[in-house]
């Protein structure tokens, strides 16, 4: 019957959800890829779910003279974790952008003798809804971010910052 119909509908469109989301993974990774100093610290997407991005990279490739990992390292996989993000919930909502991070502050609080994760997510006083609304009708922008890097558990590092979105121009 009719609700059969809006089942095998919503379970479609489900699965075409998860591709295609399987597909702006894909790209994400790829843009990741061909960014050369990205590529050398090895970062990769590990998870995206509940509107956080989880980036990961070995500890081999990102070593300071200490054994541990580097902060220019920590810093750089908290600030692609939220670009990552930001363009993802763009891509998801259906909009074409070039984001940036306009500001942020990195806090070291502990070493990390193990491989990076970072995971980027909204912060308390950000919303979703408002930044891609102001976005559909401004062209541009700007939302709160919040990412962390664990190390056996409690925080290693930590980032708040502001990611901007502006509208691609024609090309």
């Amino acid at each position: 019957g009719i609700m059969r119909g809006w089942a095998t509908l919503a379970s479609v469109l489900w699965v075409f959800g998860k591709i295609d989301m399987q597909e702006q993974l894909a790209r994400l990774e790829a843009t990741l890829a061909a960014m050369p100093p990205v590529r050398a610290m090895g970062i990769a997407v590990v998870a995206y779910e509940d509107q956080q991005l989880t980036l990961g990279a070995p500890l081999a490739a990102n070593l300071n003279d200490k054994g541990n990992a580097f902060g220019g390292s920590l810093a750089s996989i908290h600030t692609l974790s939220g670009w990552g993000l930001v363009s993802l919930e763009l891509a998801a909502a259906g909009l074409q952008a070039d984001v940036y991070v306009a500001d942020s502050q990195v806090r070291y609080l502990a070493p990390l003798y193990g491989d990076l994760q970072a995971t980027a997510r909204l912060a308390d006083d950000a919303s979703w809804e408002v930044f891609l609304q102001r976005f559909a009708q401004r062209g541009h922008a700007s939302v709160a971010l919040v990412a962390q890097v664990q190390a056996e558990g409690r925080p290693a590092a930590t980032l708040s910052g502001r990611f901007v979105a502006k509208a691609k121009e024609p090309a």
